[in-house]
């Protein structure tokens, strides 16, 4: 009994490690993730912390307190205070982030009313502090300003006044969120049917079939890659549909048009059209990957397995707009395949399209989908691929 114990065990045992991609994924992969996940989660939040530190921000301070003055004058170079009025104009450059800057009003004679004898009825002073929340320079500063008056023991209240509209700050969520369950999403949609068209085939033996048929092997991959895009497109847009509607759900607003603004749904014709196009060339490159991987696979089964690293990358890849304060500006990033389409979709959601990077990451995921398409054409070519049992 002991010894067929002993030699199940080394059965298992021998078919686990002898399974090179079933070892990769069970022992190696998890441990290799949390790492990766983990440490990039790390200097994200650290470059959310650290963003617009290095940025010359302008304290503007109306009536400033000569008691005051020194605290405000001490907080550093990169803080330049300017003791002068607030004007209207001030005020609408902030809430468009045309200016850098934080803006403190004091009330007239200010150290008289504070340092004044006391009674029930004497008025208590305000401090306005005007900041913009979708500036990380200015909403830094003003957390910086809002936490050395209050911890001044004086009989003064402190106001903060955020500028930043309705549509700025929905901008900002769902170009943090959004991006990330577009690609899910359409991730899922490939994921659902890419396996089973090339691996489930080799598995039921009708590959064969196909290739036998009096066409060439590209216009093979060609049909496979668009038709399994499509269907992945039709489950990604449902899905996306889906999301617009109940967004407003999700978040309870008092007031139709508020709550729209607050959604951020002030988005042009061109950006939908952007949108869409990203969408369509990020789910050709998707499903162009997965088919490369069905076709080594020797069945669906094997398939999910090789496709699970691919996905926990593109989960990876979605996780970044999070920790990130905008798109990137430099050209390279928009040749990765997937993160460049991530990039585009944050800087849409955030206002903050640039033709260019549209342009490269179309251009690039062109590219990839035709290497891909070499590449499977090569591998329906190959009897060894086709045919491994």
């Amino acid at each position: 009994m002991k010894s067929n114990t002993l030699t199940i065990i080394k059965k298992e045992f021998a078919r686990f490690f002898g399974d090179r991609q079933l070892l990769f994924t069970t022992v190696i992969m998890p441990g290799l993730l949390i790492y990766i996940i983990y440490s990039l989660m790390g200097s994200g939040i650290q470059n959310m912390v650290t963003e617009g530190a290095d940025e010359t921000v302008t304290l503007q301070v109306e009536n400033m307190p000569p008691s005051l003055a020194p605290m405000f004058y001490s907080l550093g170079s990169s803080i330049s205070v300017s003791d002068c009025a607030i004007s209207d104009d001030d005020i609408a450059q902030l809430e468009d982030k045309d200016i850098n800057a934080v803006l403190l009003r004091f009330p007239e004679n200010f150290d008289r009313i504070v340092y004044a004898e006391r009674s029930e009825n004497s008025e208590t002073p305000n401090v306005e502090i005007f900041f913009n929340s979708t500036n990380n320079a200015s909403n830094r500063v003003s957390m910086v300003v809002s936490s050395m008056l209050n911890n001044y023991a004086r009989p003064y209240t402190v106001s903060t006044l955020d500028q930043a509209s309705n549509d700025s700050i929905g901008a900002m969520i769902w170009s943090k969120i959004l991006p990330m369950l577009i690609i899910m999403m359409l991730f899922s949609g490939v994921m659902a049917i890419a396996p089973s068209s090339i691996a489930g085939e080799k598995e039921r033996g009708t590959i064969a079939t196909l290739l036998v048929t009096p066409m060439r092997r590209n216009e093979l991959a060609i049909g496979k890659i668009i038709s399994l895009s499509s269907i992945a497109l039709l489950s990604g847009i449902s899905s996306f549909v889906g999301i617009a509607l109940s967004l407003p759900k999700m978040i309870s607003i008092e007031g139709a048009e508020e709550a729209e603004s607050m959604l951020g749904f002030h988005y042009t014709t061109s950006d939908y059209f952007v949108l869409l196009l990203i969408i369509f060339a990020s789910v050709l490159i998707m499903a162009s990957a997965v088919s490369l991987l069905s076709a080594l696979a020797k069945d669906v089964k094997n398939a999910g397995t090789m496709v699970t690293p691919f996905m926990l990358v593109i989960m990876l890849a979605g996780l970044l707009p999070m920790f990130q304060t905008g798109a990137s500006e430099s050209l390279i990033i928009y040749l990765i395949p997937f993160y460049n389409s991530i990039e585009v979709m944050t800087a849409v959601f955030a206002h903050e399209m640039a033709w260019m990077p549209v342009i490269v990451t179309l251009v690039s995921n062109v590219v990839y989908t035709g290497i891909a398409v070499w590449g499977l054409t090569r591998m329906f070519n190959s009897e060894k691929v086709m045919f491994s049992a």
